[in-house]
């Protein structure tokens, strides 16, 4: 089972200023590429701060002052590593309470962005893909099972498992790595048990 990373997510980026580029030329920037924030990079391409449209708007408003990039930018800069999977970049910009990541290398150097909306494509996996995940990977390959033993329904990412297996034990197990298949909103447990004597136990979480 494998988990898309930030560089699978992110926007390879296109789109950097420097210290010293002007309140005028990162607006533009911005509308230009429809973007909402910018990397501001040093002269080794080092992510050093970030321009936003609050920041645009901030420096507006107030009176006298630069009105460069290095005077506008939020900084120290959180930056997230491409190898890095997408839970661990969304805790992060939750701890920050940022919107986006500029993303380097093991240089430090910016190879890209990653964006809440970046984090969002997750969650438009197709339900096919994600019941090919779940039964090949986590069913048939981490759990050993048939890939018949369990009936996995999958609609707009909500996930229902039905069938009968005869260990209690393993239900838990299967719940809880469906719920970590990327594009997965819920998962629904209505799994059976059979025990020793061949009576049914019914597991319903909905």
């Amino acid at each position: 089972m494998r988990h898309r990373s930030v560089a699978d997510l992110m926007t390879p980026t296109a789109v950097a200023v420097q210290p010293g580029t002007s309140f005028k030329e990162i607006a533009r920037l911005l509308d230009e590429y429809g973007i909402t924030a910018v990397p501001v990079v040093d002269e080794e391409n080092r992510p050093v701060g970030v321009v936003s449209e609050a920041d645009l708007l901030r420096r507006h408003t107030a009176k006298g002052g630069p009105s460069t990039a290095e005077a506008m930018m939020s900084s120290p800069v959180v930056t997230a590593r491409p190898s890095w999977t997408a839970v661990e970049a969304a805790r992060l910009m939750e701890r920050h309470r940022v919107k986006r990541l500029p993303v380097v290398d093991a240089q430090g150097c910016l190879i890209g962005v990653l964006s809440r909306s970046d984090l969002l494509q997750l969650f438009l996996r197709r339900d096919r893909s994600i019941q090919e995940e779940i039964r090949e990977d986590v069913v048939v390959r981490i759990l050993g099972l048939s890939p018949s033993a369990v009936h996995i329904d999958v609609d707009e990412g909500l996930v229902t498992l039905s069938g009968t297996l005869d260990r209690a034990g393993i239900g838990p197990v299967l719940v809880r790595l469906c719920e970590a298949v990327d594009g997965v909103v819920e998962v629904v447990d209505r799994l059976a048990y059979e025990d020793a004597e061949g009576d049914l136990t019914v597991a319903d979480t909905q």
